[in-house]
C-alpha cells in the first residue's frame, strides 16, 4: 500500500522490458473485455463480457479513482470520485479515524475511453475517507453528471449495490498508469491486517492482478455486469507478515496467513447505502455500516493533517 510513486518508477527503469510490458499493457487494455461469442472446450457457452474502457477513470496526483454513479444519483446531482482513504492528500488517516465533509478543492484528470485526457474536474470537498474496517474516500466534484458529460463526452462509472461474486472476472482500471489488470475474485477476506489498520470482508485477487505503486483507489469492475464492485487498494509485496505493504489475511479463528505477490481491493456495495438525495453522505440511513466518527474525535483530531505522511505516494 506504501511504496511510493517515485519508488515505483524507479523499479520500472532498472527493467526496460518491464516498462516495455506497462506501454503495450495499455494499449491492450483499450480492446479488451469486448463481449465474447462461441463456446468453450467443453462446448458451454462462456458468460458474457461487458467492454470496460478507461471512460470515467480518473488520475490523481498519487494515485487513481473514479467517477461513481449511484443506483439513486440523478443526472442534476454533483458528481462523486471514488479511491481510496490511503490516498488523501493530507495524509493517511489514523486507524479509526473517520473524515466527513472536509474542505477539498484537489483536481482530478479526468480519461476518455481510449486512455485520453478529456479534462479536468476539482472537488468541493472530502465526503468521507476513512482507513478503518474499509480503504475508501469519495470526493464531491465541482460538476454534475450531466454537466461533466455535455463537456467531456464521458459518463460516470456505475457503483454496484451487490456484494462481488467469489470467482466473477474482474478489471482493475488505473487512471494513475493508464494500465488495466485482469483476474478473478478469489474469494473474500475476514479481515486483512496492514500495519496499524485492518479491513474487513475484502477482495482476494487471483495473481494476474500484481498492482504498483499508483495503483490504489482504481475502480474494480466486474466484466460481467460491468459495474464497480470495489476499490484497489494493496498488495503483499515481499511476503512479510502484516506490515506496511505486506498485508497478511486473519480468519475467524485468528489464524494468520500470508500470501506473497497477491493484491486485495475493498468491497464497495456499502457505500450506495450511505448516499442520500442529492449524493450527500450520510451516515444515518438505514442500512449504512460504513464507520462513523468517534464520538471522542475532537475538531482537530477529525481533520486532515497539514503535513503529507511519508509513503502516501507510495500507494498501491
Amino acid at each position: 500500500m506504501n511504496r511510493t510513486v517515485i519508488g515505483a518508477l524507479s523499479a520500472l527503469a532498472l527493467s526496460g522490458s518491464l516498462v516495455a510490458g506497462v506501454g503495450a499493457s495499455s494499449a491492450a487494455a483499450h480492446t479488451t473485455g469486448a463481449t465474447g461469442t462461441g463456446t468453450n472446450a467443453s462446448g458451454a457457452t462462456p458468460p458474457q463480457v461487458k467492454a470496460v474502457t478507461y471512460e470515467g477513470t480518473v488520475a490523481l496526483s498519487n494515485c487513481s479513482g473514479s467517477i461513481v454513479k449511484l443506483p439513486n444519483s440523478t443526472d442534476q446531482d454533483p458528481a462523486l470520485v471514488l479511491t481510496n482513504g490511503h490516498c488523501l492528500e493530507g495524509g493517511m488517516p489514523g486507524a479509526g479515524q473517520v473524515l466527513v465533509d472536509q474542505p477539498s478543492s484537489r483536481s482530478f484528470t479526468l480519461l476518455n475511453a481510449s486512455a485520453g485526457n478529456a479534462g479536468t474536474v476539482r472537488a468541493t470537498k472530502l465526503a468521507y475517507g476513512t482507513m478503518t474496517d474499509t480503504d475508501a474516500a469519495l470526493y464531491q466534484v465541482n460538476a454534475t453528471y450531466a454537466q461533466i458529460k455535455q463537456r467531456y463526452n464521458v459518463n460516470a462509472l456505475a457503483l454496484s449495490a451487490e456484494r462481488p461474486t467469489s470467482g466473477a472476472g474482474i478489471k482493475v482500471v488505473s487512471g494513475y498508469w493508464k494500465r488495466t489488470y485482469t483476474c478473478n475474485a478469489n474469494g473474500f477476506v475476514n479481515q486483512l491486517r496492514e500495519g496499524p489498520y485492518t479491513w474487513k470482508d475484502s477482495v482476494r485477487y487471483t495473481s494476474p492482478c500484481n498492482v504498483i505503486g499508483g495503483t490504489s483507489g482504481s475502480p474494480v469492475i466486474d466484466t460481467a455486469s460491468g459495474k464497480v464492485v470495489a476499490v484497489n487498494n494493496t498488495i503483499n509485496e515481499s511476503g512479510q507478515r502484516c506490515t506496511m505493504n505486506n498485508p497478511c489475511e486473519v480468519d475467524q479463528n485468528g489464524q494468520v496467513t500470508v500470501r506473497r505477490g497477491i493484491g486485495y481491493a475493498q468491497q464497495t456495495y456499502q457505500i450506495t447505502r450511505c448516499v442520500g438525495a442529492g449524493n450527500q453522505v450520510d451516515l444515518s440511513l438505514p442500512g449504512c455500516t460504513l464507520p462513523k466518527p468517534r464520538a471522542a474525535h475532537t475538531d482537530a483530531t477529525n481533520r486532515l493533517a497539514t503535513t503529507t505522511t511519508p509513503g502516501l505516494t507510495a500507494t498501491k
